[in-house]
């Protein structure tokens, strides 16, 4: 049986609206935010439909989001446009925000994705 719980009522909450296989997605993107930064101020936005991860309170220590959409999880990664992206998983044209888009649970927690979840969180306590 897959993990679609997180032990969080509101992100619980949040991902109830979203298949099963959405949900295992999200919580394995969660996963992987987490084990780079355990103490990372979790927000969810159930409006902007985004889990936001964080260093500090403010917008600027915003390094991470989980954006489940209908048949994937989108994860966006603050400023992702200067990450080094070996494998190519990186998409967008924003000025700074990329995000990278997860399929399955097995995506989600893949080294590279992991690789870059830690240099966003890096870039952003750095003051990129």
């Amino acid at each position: 049986m897959a993990n679609t719980k997180t032990g969080d009522p509101a992100v619980d909450t949040f991902l109830k609206g979203y298949s099963p296989q959405v949900r295992e997605i999200a919580v394995k993107a969660r996963e992987v935010i987490l084990s780079v930064m355990p103490d990372a101020a979790e927000k969810v936005y159930p409006g902007w439909k985004v889990i936001q991860y964080a260093t500090g309170a403010d917008m600027k220590s915003v390094f991470a989001a989980i954006s489940p959409q209908r048949e994937r999880v989108n994860l966006g990664l603050a400023n992702g446009v200067g990450l080094p992206d070996p494998e190519g998983l990186l998409e967008g044209t924003g000025v700074g925000i990329r995000h990278i888009k997860l399929a399955s649970p097995e995506a989600a927690v893949a080294p590279a994705v992991r690789e870059l979840v830690r240099g966003a969180l890096q870039a952003t306590t750095n003051g990129a």
